[in-house]
């Protein structure tokens, strides 16, 4: 049994680079991806909290090296695709987590505020994908994992950008999905639920909102970044060859209560 579950998800020999990867899911994803035996490559902004991350994956045994970049900034987005590889390898697992989310009424928001926004969360995914995913495609095997949010498949809190960005996240991956699934890569976007990490701390400091929404989840509880180790293994390797251009949620019941 054990030798079949290793052949099933096993990344032994595959590396992966996770955008905002220093905490939240992107680290959940990324710790899980790495336990399973890929070298993990973190992207993200703040150079002390990537040296926690890489240093809490290397204490689980697994090879990490971080790129500090904004990727709001095409230049530093150019920068990860140049340096990527440099640490273990060419990338074989792309997972697309790094996010922000202005969260003004939609009355409010003004046109640097949508720029903002589509930069971190769509454009910086697709300028990654379109570097990365030719590159897996002409090596015969790759994985993208886009991060949606229930703001693509629905109006949620104040949606606004992030929500229009958070719903072409789906449509990247279809259209990805299309491009190189013949070549073995597959591309799908993972919905997460209300989960408690730095970029939701906004909506947890509203008073009584934690409750409410772990009350609308059918599990009764919001999500963790751990929850999301599973769907990233699953999702990173070969057990999900048949899957993809798809939006799997992983979030407790919450889109469909």
């Amino acid at each position: 049994m054990s030798s079949y579950i290793e052949a099933l998800f096993s990344l032994a020999g595959r590396v992966a680079l996770v955008t905002g990867g220093s905490s939240g899911i992107g680290y959940g994803m990324a710790e899980a991806i790495g336990r399973a035996g890929a070298a993990v490559v973190l992207v993200a902004r703040r150079e002390p909290e990537l040296a926690k991350a890489v240093h809490r994956l290397e204490e689980h045994g697994v090879r990490a090296a971080a790129i500090s970049a904004d990727l709001g900034d095409r230049t530093a987005v150019a920068r990860v695709c140049a340096e990527a590889a440099r640490f273990f390898g060419d990338i074989d697992i792309l997972v697309n987590d790094a996010a922000n989310n202005i969260r003004h009424p939609m009355a409010e928001l003004t046109p640097d505020d949508y720029e903002q926004t589509i930069a971190v969360n769509l454009t910086a995914p697709f300028l990654l994908g379109q570097h990365f995913g030719p590159r897996m495609a002409e090596r015969g095997w790759g994985r993208i994992i886009n991060i949606g949010s229930q703001q693509s498949i629905s109006a949620f809190g104040d949606s606004g950008v992030y929500g229009a960005a958070k719903a072409a996240i789906c449509g990247l991956s279809r259209s990805q999905a299309e491009a190189w699934s013949k070549a073995g890569v597959t591309s799908n976007t993972i919905i997460p639920g209300f989960v408690l990490t730095p970029l939701t701390e906004p909506a947890q400091a509203v008073a009584g909102r934690v409750e409410a929404l772990a009350a609308r989840s059918m599990i009764g509880r919001n999500g963790i970044p751990a929850d999301f180790a599973g769907a990233a293994v699953f999702l990173a390797g070969d057990a999900s060859a048949y899957v993809t251009g798809q939006a799997i949620c992983v979030d407790g019941g919450f889109s469909v209560h």
